[in-house]
């Protein structure tokens, strides 16, 4: 276990069990399910550790180009935290949990490779706030999503309350989490919180889609262009500029940049190998 493991944050007694978080991979693509669906596939604690074991593990095989993370079954990609584990959890041990809650968000967000969350089904509190760690989001067309903290009593603990509005806009992000109110997909897409719907028993294949356009694009290109983004926009645009200039400068010595001026001059398709 290297140093900076995701396991030294969790209590010795919570195991690490891979069969709650499948992770299959297809050539480039992997894709990530959480199994739980006779609970809404609601996160527990060995559902966190298992899901922040993978995120480390894929976050240092750069061969992996893009990741899909979705929901067994068509009812819930996942309904937040499990609230039947945390009614008998000891109260020291709340803090710890919700740390680790947080940080699986924080770590889904700094992969490298660009991530798309399927939505196949409800997706409330820190299954909406799981969403908002992705790159990409692609609902199924009866799938709903809230931040639904404040009905509990609570406050999005996991990144909602600063992912949301930097997504969608404060206004909009206000209403959705001080009214706690549950949103469907097309008022999702309208508000930019997902970027498209699937057509009715197609999300994975749309997913899937989304993921094959972006793994067939150069792998240092794709990474270097996340990067720009998600340090920059949030900059004064001269310092985010700066960020891109930098991020583009990775991309000039790699052998993907010049086997995609040979594709163009050959007119064929880039065979690009990521270095």
């Amino acid at each position: 276990m290297t140093a900076d493991h995701p396991a030294r944050d969790f209590p010795d007694d919570v195991p690490d069990r891979p069969e709650l978080v499948s992770c299959d991979r297809d050539g480039d693509v992997v894709t990530l399910t959480i199994r739980r669906p006779e609970v809404m596939n609601c996160l527990s604690f060995p559902t966190l550790r298992r899901l922040r074991t993978l995120f480390h593990e894929l976050g240092q095989d750069l061969s992996i180009r893009a990741v899909v993370v979705t929901g067994e079954g068509e009812k819930a990609f996942c309904a937040g935290a499990d609230l039947k584990e945390r009614k008998t959890m000891p109260a020291e041990r709340v803090p710890v949990f919700v740390a680790n809650i947080r940080r699986t968000m924080d770590d889904l967000e700094a992969l490298p490779q660009p991530t798309i969350g399927a939505v196949n089904g409800f997706a409330f509190g820190g299954g909406t706030e799981m969403l908002l760690a992705c790159d990409l989001r692609v609902a199924a067309p009866h799938a709903q999503l809230g931040l639904t903290e404040t009905s509990l009593a609570i406050i999005p603990g996991a990144g909602g309350t600063q992912r949301l509005p930097r997504l969608i806009g404060k206004a909009r992000a206000k209403d959705l989490i001080l009214s706690a109110r549950r949103i469907d997909a097309e008022e999702a897409l309208a508000m930019g919180l997902v970027n498209r719907i699937a057509p009715a028993g197609e999300l994975l294949a749309a997913a899937r889609e989304l993921a094959d356009r972006i793994a067939a694009n150069g792998p240092v290109a794709v990474r270097a262009a996340k990067e720009a983004i998600d340090r920059g926009c949030e900059l004064p645009l001269d310092e985010g500029l700066e960020v891109e200039a930098r991020c583009y400068e990775r991309t000039l010595p790699t052998q993907d940049r010049l086997e995609a001026l040979a594709a163009f001059a050959e007119k064929r398709k880039p065979r690009y190998s990521g270095a």
